[in-house]
């Protein structure tokens, strides 16, 4: 098959695996409608959460893992909040929210300190400087720890979603 670009192996990731406790963070959660800065264990003090990391939005991955997550509806399934976090700003999430017709909120990390804590930093060729997460899923539960980790090791790649259906079915 020809792609209109290349495929890139990733550096080794240190993130943290399953069984470990998720890093916590405050960051501007953004909605449809507003934002307001909100801790990771503000949500997961209120059940499981889906944390999904991505590129920043209008590009392609986030526009294609966004759309999956968003027509499987897993919130309507099982008992779990799904946020993602990237390097957009909040004024740029609300409109790929609008655009997407989403019902999930966006953490907005602009200078992808979220990122570097998880061990997912990608520096971006070209770029000196800017840098954006690696496509990434984490399951974390109500005491942060991760039930479920998965990261991209090349750019792009995309997790298995039947393999987190499969997770979020054993909470």
């Amino acid at each position: 098959m020809d792609l209109d670009f290349d495929v890139v192996d990733l550096d080794e990731s240190n993130h943290p695996d399953e069984g470990s406790q998720a890093p916590d963070f405050v960051r501007p959660l953004v909605n449809d409608e507003y934002w307001e800065d909100v801790a990771l264990s503000e949500l997961t003090a209120g059940g499981p959460v889906l944390l999904v990391f991505y590129t920043m939005d209008g590009d392609f991955p986030a526009t294609y893992i966004w759309n999956e997550l968003r027509d499987r509806a897993w919130d309507d399934d099982y008992d779990v909040t799904i946020v993602g976090l990237s390097i957009s700003s909040p004024y740029e999430h609300k409109t790929f929210i609008d655009e997407r017709e989403m019902s999930y909120r966006l953490f907005s990390d602009p200078q992808n300190g979220v990122a570097e804590e998880y061990g997912i930093v990608n520096d971006l060729d070209g770029m000196a400087g800017i840098s954006e997460p690696r496509l990434a899923v984490f399951l974390i539960d109500e005491e942060r720890a991760i039930q479920y980790a998965w990261v991209a090791q090349e750019w792009p790649e995309f997790p298995d979603y039947d393999e987190i259906e499969d997770e979020l079915a054993e909470l």
